[in-house]
């Protein structure tokens, strides 16, 4: 297996320690702990858990949770939380899985965008199919390449100062590099009054069209059940609910 590295925003210890402060509302979560509730899924794997929030959410509501994260910073951020105990942590991303059998597997915000290459993709999907059990389902979202998000991706836009307890005043922003067919390429900057230290992280996303997602899921071993909204950007993103087809 051949790692997939994680952005700096993800990787760096200073950078992953803010994250959570720099992105309070995940109301976004909410919809995909009510997909769980749906399922009726007991186990779920989570696919780029990041900092852990949505996996600590679903086991505080008494689900057996796996989460998996190629950023070791971000899961040490994971590991150190209240109720970190109840979730297994795996450093690593999804082709790379012990067995198991989860009822369902996650991928919430940025992460299918963000695996970006297609046959990392294709890789994660496959590795996705192995780790849940026959019937199971995969829930994730992308963004409508037509509804061109990257446009607010600027400094105008983006630029801001947050003061961080323990930290100081952060200064904040993100720049659009380049926009080159389905890849998005922004930098998120960041600027720590405390020292002066400026961080950078380069990000790459790819924004598919919904025949293009639904052809690799049906390659990949899967039935489209239902294409969704956002709740929380309508109209502006499909969310996809797909079934491990029995083998």
């Amino acid at each position: 297996m051949v790692q997939r590295m994680a952005d700096q925003i993800f990787a760096h210890p200073r950078l992953a320690a803010i994250y959570d402060v720099l992105d309070p509302d995940r109301g976004d979560l909410e919809a995909y702990a009510a997909i769980a509730v749906e399922l009726g899924a007991r186990t779920v794997l989570d696919v780029g858990c990041g900092t852990g929030t949505f996996a600590l959410l679903l086991s505080g509501r008494g689900i057996d949770v796996t989460g998996v994260d190629p950023a070791g910073a971000s899961l040490d951020v994971a590991r150190a939380k209240p109720g970190a105990e109840r979730v297994r942590w795996i450093h690593g991303d999804a082709t790379g899985l012990p067995p198991m059998r989860a009822d369902l597997a996650t991928m919430t915000a940025n992460v299918a965008q963000a695996i970006a290459e297609p046959d990392d993709w294709a890789g994660t999907l496959r590795g996705i199919h192995d780790a849940l059990r026959p019937g199971g389902h995969v829930v994730f979202e992308t963004r409508d390449p037509v509804k061109q998000a990257w446009l607010g991706w600027n400094r105008e836009a983006t630029h801001r100062v947050v003061e961080i307890d323990g930290v100081g005043a952060v200064e904040t922003w993100t720049d659009l590099i380049d926009v080159s067919g389905p890849l998005v390429t922004f930098r998120g900057t960041w600027v720590f009054a405390a020292d002066g230290q400026v961080l950078t992280s380069d990000s790459t996303l790819r924004f598919r069209e919904r025949d293009e997602v639904e052809a690799v899921l049906a390659g990949s071993g899967y039935a489209v059940k239902e294409v969704r909204e956002a709740p929380d950007r309508p109209g502006l993103e499909f969310v996809f609910l797909a079934q491990r087809l029995e083998d």
